[in-house]
């Protein structure tokens, strides 16, 4: 692989022990460009603060070549740059275990519901997809409701947040999707 990564953290960060952590670190020891910010005010966020962040983290990287990768509220921060964007951000990105109004979290209000725009998607990413559980507490309607942005979704039966709670450290299947764009679905640790 060649290009870049842009991890994205969720509410609260990824902290040790989290996949976006340990993906972190193993794709920097293959010698990768990493970018793992830390998104301001992780535990009270900002969607402007977290926007321009991102934004500022993807001045000077090419899109062609960038993969990125979200987790939970990261998803929908991407979603909502997504609909802002004029053109291509990243060449490739996994958007995991993105929340929903239905959550009812005060802290991610300002950022829920996402933007839905299928064109800004595709328009953002020359491919997206989600990988979510069908038992996540901070996505009550279940992974159909992601279905309108017309991207491969990979449902994880059982997978709850999909975050360090639900047993998801060491995530060798998003290392393998981050390596190789033919290595899906997204599935099990």
């Amino acid at each position: 692989m060649k290009g870049s990564v842009l991890i994205v953290h969720g509410l609260g960060g990824s902290g040790p022990g989290h996949w976006q952590t340990w993906l972190a670190e193993s794709l920097a020891t293959r010698g990768l460009d990493v970018r793992d910010p830390d998104l301001p005010s992780p535990d009270k966020p900002s969607l402007e603060a977290w926007l321009a962040t991102l934004e500022s983290e993807l001045e000077g990287l090419d899109p062609e070549g960038l993969v990125v990768v979200c987790h939970s509220l990261g998803s929908v921060t991407w979603l909502h740059l997504a609909a802002r964007a004029q053109g291509r951000l990243a060449e490739r990105v996994l958007l995991v275990a993105p929340p929903s109004a239905g959550a009812d979290v005060p802290e991610i209000a300002e950022f829920v519901p996402a933007q839905l725009d299928a064109a800004a998607t595709e328009r953002a990413a020359a491919s997206t997809r989600i990988a979510c559980a069908d038992d996540d507490p901070y996505c009550p309607e279940g992974p159909s409701l992601w279905q309108p942005l017309g991207v491969p979704i990979d449902v994880i039966e059982g997978g709850g947040h999909l975050n360090t709670d639900a047993g998801y450290g060491d995530w060798l299947a998003v290392e393998a999707w981050c390596l190789d764009p033919a290595a899906v679905p997204i599935t099990l640790r």
